[in-house]
């Protein structure tokens, strides 16, 4: 039976298009990390004013 060998090459993208690519990833880096930024500082935020009942809602009765 006799096999068939195919050869991809690549697309022949342009630097342009790649930078695109790289200044829209960059874009989503950014925002995602403003987004984490936003959740810690609404966790510190909560943490700051009850903490106790915070890490009481954790622990587990019966000391497990």
């Amino acid at each position: 039976m006799a096999q068939e060998q195919t050869t991809r090459q690549g697309g022949g993208d342009s630097d342009e298009s790649t930078d695109g690519a790289s200044a829209a990833g960059q874009e989503r880096r950014d925002k995602l990390a403003a987004e984490t930024d936003d959740i810690l500082d609404e966790i510190d935020d909560v943490l700051e004013s009850n903490a106790e009942d915070f890490v009481r809602s954790y622990v587990q009765k019966g000391g497990q």
